[in-house]
């Protein structure tokens, strides 16, 4: 079995992906995903879920620099300064799967799930954005737990801030 599907994915995270797709749903939202480390994981997460899955709009894998470049519009300069494993290409990461989609709200994930020379393991980049909002970053050093564990912590912090970024979208479009 590929190491990225064991362990099976733990609850929690299954059900925050239910709850993220029942929110969007409600507020008739759509979503998007702009992914590096997780290589698409979370993509296939919001699509596999029944009567839901149709919030969920598009997903982009840019694992390369060329990709995050060609896809979503990230600045060579942001890749070739801060890297792609940085708090600026996140948020551009994440306001280009908005600008290349049709979402609401987009989350980008970005980080080294194994170390390197230069590359802390653990060390990934999160940028949720959303439309008419801010944009909000988050930076985690879950360490080096392995591959597959970064990849599920990094799916559960993703879903994370889309739950939060839906929650401000609903709010607003409330008040």
């Amino acid at each position: 079995m590929a190491e990225a599907l064991d362990p099976a994915l733990p609850t929690q995270v299954d059900e925050l992906a239910k709850l993220v797709l029942a929110r969007a749903c409600d507020g008739d939202l759509k979503l998007a995903a702009a992914e590096s480390c997780t290589g698409g994981l979370l993509a296939s997460l919001l699509t596999d879920i029944p009567g839901q899955s149709h919030a969920f709009e598009r997903g982009f894998v840019t694992y390369t620099n060329e990709a995050k470049h060609e896809m979503l519009g990230v600045s060579m300069e942001i890749l070739d300064n801060d890297g792609a494993v940085s708090e600026r290409a996140a948020r551009a990461m994440a306001e280009g799967a908005l600008a290349h989609s049709r979402a609401d709200v987009a989350v980008s994930i970005t980080g080294f799930a194994e170390g390197g020379p230069g590359q802390p393991a653990g060390l990934v980049h999160f940028a949720c954005a959303r439309q008419g909002g801010a944009t909000v970053h988050q930076e985690l050093r879950y360490g080096d737990v392995g591959r597959a564990e970064v990849r599920i912590r990094a799916l559960e912090t993703a879903l994370g801030m889309m739950r939060d970024q839906l929650a401000a979208a609903l709010d607003a479009d409330a008040a």
